[in-house]
């Protein structure tokens, strides 16, 4: 099997996300070039630990940040397995283990903070207020929120249907708060800014449909809204499973950083609930 030819038809599937698509893309060339002459089928462990031997030379002081030479491994790891079937994944251990990292969330007088920062009551002035709205509401990756459609959104269930990683569909409660932005927002700026019949819920001021470097003007971390979603929903007592199903997460594993953040919210728990606390 061509290596090259591979990488394409991989590349191309819809199951991979825009962004993970173009982190994959140059890291998967990158192996390509590597393996050279290699046949992809005859890829196995040992030829993953030469790689991974190689990714650590490929800086100055033999170094390569942890995520980083994961991240490659993954990707040649999904090649793999999209190619050629999951068995033939070479089932070795070799990724650099990554320092866990919790996540930077704001709290909430924070986010109260950066969602008021959004003012103004022109169009795009609503746009922006609901669009940041509904990030911390539904706790949305900025992909996310700028790929909605206008029949994602249930008004009657207070809730948007969210295409995620993966093509993963999911559904996601909408708080009182985004709700009334978005309705504004829809009702009273979206008529001005439509050019067409774009179906995107978020247009810009030419009506075409957003792109996450608005987000990024608006908020430097959009990001950090989401940790904010998730970190408030384990700090009220939401189950962990939930959190996990309402983040779009494919893995527990994923959410369960958020288990460690509020150390206080563990005392509480048990404070309440052990007889001999």
């Amino acid at each position: 099997m061509e290596t090259s030819a591979a990488i394409d038809r991989f590349l191309a599937s819809p199951a991979l996300a825009e962004q993970t698509r173009r982190a994959y893309r140059s890291d998967l060339r990158e192996f390509s070039r590597w393996l050279g002459e290699r046949r992809l089928e005859d890829v196995d462990a040992r030829t993953l630990i030469e790689y991974a031997t190689e990714l650590g030379r490929a800086r100055p002081g033999g170094k390569l940040a942890p995520a980083t030479a994961a991240r490659k491994l993954a990707a040649v790891r999904a090649l793999l397995r999209f190619s050629l079937g999951p068995s033939r994944v070479p089932d070795a251990r070799i990724a650099p283990r990554r320092p866990r990292r919790l996540p930077d969330a704001p709290k909430p007088a924070e986010v109260d903070g950066l969602i008021d920062g959004v003012g103004g009551s022109d169009e795009l002035a609503l746009r922006n207020r609901a669009l940041v709205e509904l990030v911390y509401s539904a706790g949305l990756r900025s992909a996310e929120a700028v790929g909605l459609d206008l029949g994602d959104v249930d008004w009657d269930g207070s809730s948007v249907r969210v295409l995620g990683k993966g093509a993963k569909e999911r559904v996601v409660p909408m708080g009182d708060e985004a709700v009334y932005w978005l309705g504004r927002y829809v009702r009273e700026a979206r008529p001005r800014l439509a050019r067409g019949a774009d179906d995107a819920l978020f247009l810009s001021a030419r009506g075409r449909r957003l792109d996450t470097s608005t987000l990024r003007r608006l908020l430097p971390h959009p990001h950090r809204l989401r940790h904010a979603f998730a970190t408030h929903l384990m700090e009220g007592g939401a189950d962990l499973r939930v959190i996990q199903e309402l983040l779009g997460h494919a893995s527990l594993s994923t959410t369960q950083v958020y288990s460690h953040v509020d150390g206080k919210r563990l005392r509480r728990v048990y404070d309440r609930a052990h007889p001999r606390s």
